[in-house]
């Protein structure tokens, strides 16, 4: 049977359809997501519960003329489907193949590239003045869910777009979640407001009878005056509206004829405009419905089962760091735990469950989590603030400014540091040892399996001298047994987990097992190459470091984060500071200075040389070289 997508020129020929076919479409859309997504894995709730809203923005606007500028991107799948990739949609988050957010290297109608939240307002302002400076006339829309509204970037967008009044419709899309059920104020006051329904159908009825009358456009305006008072009595006070735009809503994001009359209307009004649209989350499958968590984002499935309870081989290491948390907040009352809407994500579940009253979702404002740590630090508590690697880079000024300045006492659990597969750039952990190398009073380290994750955690809690971060990767890691306590670690210690002659391996976290697994490589090769687990990138162990590194020894950094800044620098720079004949030879291995594209984590290490195979040849190859050269 021939679809109607079939037979389209996309997204053009949406514009002459007619409502049943476009209702056609939705499901068709619905059906390729659920379809594709069970084959792939991916982000399946957040697209499925904006498929009418998709096809009503290509519907009612022209893009790529008109510009539509999605938040994070986990939404946009529809929108890809309509804009060109459907015939390749199968390799979403593949190597090679369609990425899992907008980009504008994809597609002319990706217009702003995205993965974090909260960016739509600001980005899509600035598309808007660009437009009126350039005398143009097309179209500007944001798409925002609420729960990116919980960030303050958002609100730094609203608040300018209020000042400047250029014509920008911003798309508020209200399904109660984010990754987990939205928290907070807003999320309230949301909620407050989708539940004045009485107001709502008063409104949009005397809207529409004031326009059928004669000189209708007057009377509407002539209502417009008593709106904002009957709106006072009847609903709560519009935050929209004082920030200075326009509010409509709230509507039924799954009634499609609504949604194209709104947007119909919207797009000829002057000045920021906000449309508040409720959706469902998951909408049109059955089991992302029922459990929209869970299928926010999902690896492969079967599409007629669902997911299936899964037992993993060996805990993750995201798992050990729940269990060691609550081993902490029992042995110390002081000890709490803070998360920006991600307490599945980051392991935390179980601690809000266990200790409801010492854990703190703050909704999507990494900024404000380490802030707020620093304050409960400053009143003698022991704040962790558990957050993935990609999005403490939004956090940066706070950590230095706010915490390792002070000299608090805050802990940073610093999930999916390095690679993290099929998000891609946006997400992998590729900086954190950079730029966190670089602030004073903070200790960092990278445990290379779980027992050390346990103890870098109880190093962090015991000091009193300043913050500290410890960074582990997605997954599992080797499958160690835990002891049954975990005593702190001597801070500036690193481990020779081999000895050697002709070199050595210096491991970050990660990377340790698989130079282990180079160095028995290099052995059947004639060399004879040590590994140190180097546990702590700052401060590093200096005496190990002088005791080793001799010349004529090759030294090797081997690290799953960027070349530049890492721990590859710090060694450099030690051995620099030596200087002459002393120096030793350094090799420095890691992530290269550019952005690495989506696929699979372990496709990905190898491509850059970091799986064991690649880190021995390296080695055997420099090793051979400087002995060359030492013949000559």
């Amino acid at each position: 049977m021939t679809r109607i997508l079939d037979r389209l020129e996309l997204p053009d020929a949406l514009a002459g359809l007619t409502p049943a076919q476009l209702e056609a479409v939705c499901a068709e859309l619905r059906d390729e997501i659920i379809t594709t997504v069970a084959s792939t894995g991916g982000h399946l709730g957040a697209s499925l519960g904006v498929v009418e809203l998709t096809v009503a923005l290509h519907h009612v606007f022209r893009s790529p003329r008109d510009k539509i500028v999605w938040d994070v991107g986990h939404q946009a799948y529809g929108h890809k489907l309509l804009t060109g990739r459907r015939s390749n949609f199968g390799t979403l988050r593949q190597e090679a193949g369609v990425s899992g957010f907008p980009k504008r290297c994809e597609s002319v109608h990706d217009h702003f590239g995205v993965g974090h939240a909260s960016t739509s307002i600001s980005a899509a302002l600035g598309f808007a003045k660009a437009r009126d400076l350039g005398g143009r006339d097309e179209s500007v829309i944001a798409v925002i869910g609420d729960g990116a509204l919980t960030g303050g970037l958002a609100y730094e967008g609203l608040n300018n777009a209020g000042q400047l009044q250029s014509d920008l419709i911003v798309i508020l899309n209200d399904n109660a979640m984010s990754i987990s059920p939205n928290v907070g104020a807003i999320a309230k006051y949301l909620t407050q407001i989708t539940s004045g329904q009485v107001y709502t159908r008063f409104e949009a009825d005397l809207w529409n009878m004031l326009g059928k009358l004669p000189r209708g456009q007057l009377a509407q305006k002539l209502a417009s005056r008593i709106k904002e008072g009957l709106k006072q009595v009847v609903v709560p006070t519009i935050l929209f509206e004082e920030l200075g735009f326009t509010y409509f809503g709230p509507i039924d994001g799954h009634d499609l004829p609504l949604l194209v009359q709104t947007l119909q209307a919207v797009r000829k009004l002057k000045g920021p405009v906000l449309v508040h649209v409720v959706t469902q989350k998951g909408k049109g499958y059955a089991f992302a419905e029922e459990d929209r968590a869970r299928y926010h984002g999902v690896g492969k499935f079967d599409k007629a089962e669902g997911l299936k309870p899964t037992v993993a081989s060996s805990p993750s290491y995201t798992d050990i760091f729940s269990r060691a948390m609550l081993e902490a907040a029992a042995a110390d009352p002081r000890v709490v735990a803070i998360t920006a809407a991600m307490p599945e994500g980051t392991g935390l579940k179980a601690f809000r469950e266990r200790y409801p009253d010492r854990f703190f979702d703050v909704g999507i404002a990494e900024q404000h989590a380490v802030t707020f740590a620093a304050g409960l630090a400053c009143a003698g508590m022991r704040p962790v603030v558990a957050v993935y690697s990609t999005f403490l880079q939004r956090a940066y000024d706070q950590v230095i400014h706010d915490v390792a300045l002070q000299k608090l006492p805050v802990v940073f659990a610093i999930d999916r540091g390095g690679i993290v597969g099929e998000d891609g750039p946006t997400h992998h952990g590729a900086f954190d040892l950079s730029y966190l190398r670089t602030v004073p009073n903070l200790v960092l380290m990278a445990p290379q399996d779980e027992p050390e994750l346990r103890r870098m955690l109880a190093t962090g809690l015991a000091r009193d001298d300043g913050p500290s971060a410890l960074r582990y990767p997605r997954g599992a890691g080797p499958g160690h047994p835990l002891p049954d306590t975990a005593l702190p670690l001597e801070i500036g210690r690193a481990e020779v987990l081999r000895e050697g002659r002709d070199a050595w391996l210096l491991a970050v976290g990660s990377m340790v097992t698989p130079c282990r697994e180079a160095a028995v490589r290099l052995e059947a090769a004639g060399l004879s190459v040590g590994v140190v687990n180097l546990r702590f990138i700052k401060p590093l162990d200096t005496d190990l470091l002088q005791r080793l590194l001799v010349p004529g020894v090759l030294a090797v950094t081997v690290e799953e984060n960027s070349i530049v800044g890492g721990a590859g620098a710090a060694v450099l720079e030690w051995a620099a500071a030596r200087g002459g004949d002393e120096m030793p030879e350094v090799m420095t291995l890691g992530l290269p200075d550019r952005f690495l594209d989506h696929a699979s984590r372990d496709v990905i290490l190898h491509g850059v040389g970091l799986d064991a195979a690649a880190i021995a040849d390296r080695v055997r190859l420099r090793c051979r070289s400087g002995r060359a050269r030492a013949a000559t």
